[in-house]
């Protein structure tokens, strides 16, 4: 029982617990780094140090130095720390919960739900009421996405819930017949899309935070804050449950009250972060994974560096989406992609016992 409330997280490893303490701290100063990096870098060619300077030395910044920084850059910041991180914190959790350093958002169905309700609202927007849309406006795609996951969260957590008991094996399969329905669902959108559609759906599925607006951000904040300030509170159920279940409940935590916290969590941080920036792949399994190289496989620790680990390296990466071809934007979804899949065929091969069962 002892060796079972260690594993739990009820205690930890000293030097593993100094470590992760540690790697808290430079992973703080790393984020710090990349938003101003962030903040100082783009094709416009305003200077954050300059503008700092002006406000240091009393002199009042230019209207186009405003703009810039406070109505462009800074939104753009916040809104990719907090996809960032709620996308490394949603993969965590999921791998927790699934027992599995290969899950990821998607595999509960959030991403391909929200993907189709975006593809539903481009394609077949003109269709809404003159006064629905007209309310909506710019923010048709954003809603209709963020409707589009939850509403397959919800199906998802249905088919695998019977007399009050959530089953994971059932809701990764069904995820994944999930996933296949909603993306024969987008395919026949695409199929009626028209030209312009077809552009608006491509730049929209490869992910951006190009279009990062205050209004977006305090939209997307709360349900994304309430997410990731909640989901350390699961740290210890999550320990618990890589005992298996049964050792799990066997210790006092409440499995099934755990596994639909950590569902709802996951599809509202998820639903709101693919609402807001489209499809950004890789996040969510490469982050989790290699901090669990790094730190072990304590959430207590776990779950936070993977949100501030998430949040920096999205941060970098949409750096390098907007220099990289500048004065053209790379889309962001691209440039993780391509960071992401050679680290993930190396998950694959570091777990081709797990992957070969």
């Amino acid at each position: 029982m002892a060796d079972l409330v260690v594993h739990a997280g009820l205690q930890a490893p000293g030097s593993r617990a100094n470590g992760a303490r540690l790697l808290t701290l430079l992973l703080l100063v790393a984020l710090v780094g990349a938003s101003l990096m962030s903040l100082a870098i783009g094709a416009s060619g305003t200077s954050l140090w300059r503008a700092f300077n002006d406000l240091v030395s009393g002199q009042s910044l230019s209207l186009r130095d405003q703009v810039v920084l406070w109505d462009i850059r800074v939104p753009r910041t916040v809104l990719g720390v907090l996809v960032g991180a709620s996308l490394a914190m949603s993969g965590a959790v999921l791998q927790g919960l699934f027992r599995n350093p290969l899950a990821d958002p998607g595999i509960v169905g959030v991403s391909s739900g929200a993907g189709l309700g975006a593809i539903s609202a481009i394609v077949l927007g003109s269709f809404l009421p003159a006064v629905l849309a007209e309310r909506l406006g710019y923010y048709l795609v954003p809603v209709a996405a963020f409707l589009g996951g939850w509403a397959s969260t919800l199906v998802l957590y249905g088919i695998s819930t019977r007399k009050g008991r959530t089953s994971v094996g059932t809701m990764l399969l069904a995820g994944i017949a999930l996933g296949a329905l909603t993306g024969a669902l987008s395919g026949i959108m695409v199929y009626v899309a028209d030209d312009q559609q077809l552009r608006d759906l491509t730049f929209w599925g490869m992910g951006s935070l190009a279009g990062a607006t205050w209004t977006k951000v305090i939209a997307a904040t709360p349900l994304i804050m309430v997410a990731m300030l909640g989901t350390p509170f699961l740290a210890r159920a999550l320990n618990g449950l890589s005992l298996g279940e049964a050792s799990a409940a066997h210790i006092g935590i409440p499995v099934q009250r755990m596994k639909r916290l950590a569902i709802l969590a996951v599809a509202a941080a998820t639903g709101a972060s693919v609402a807001v920036s489209g499809g950004i792949g890789f996040v969510g399994i490469v982050v989790p994974h290699l901090l669990r190289l790094m730190v072990g496989p304590d959430h207590r620790y776990l779950l936070i560096n993977s949100g501030l680990l998430g949040a920096a390296l999205l941060l970098i990466a949409d750096v390098i989406s907007r220099t990289i071809i500048a004065p053209a934007e790379l889309p962001i979804g691209i440039v993780t992609a391509t960071l992401g899949g050679p680290f993930f065929l190396w998950i694959l091969l570091r777990q081709r016992g797990l992957v070969d069962m």
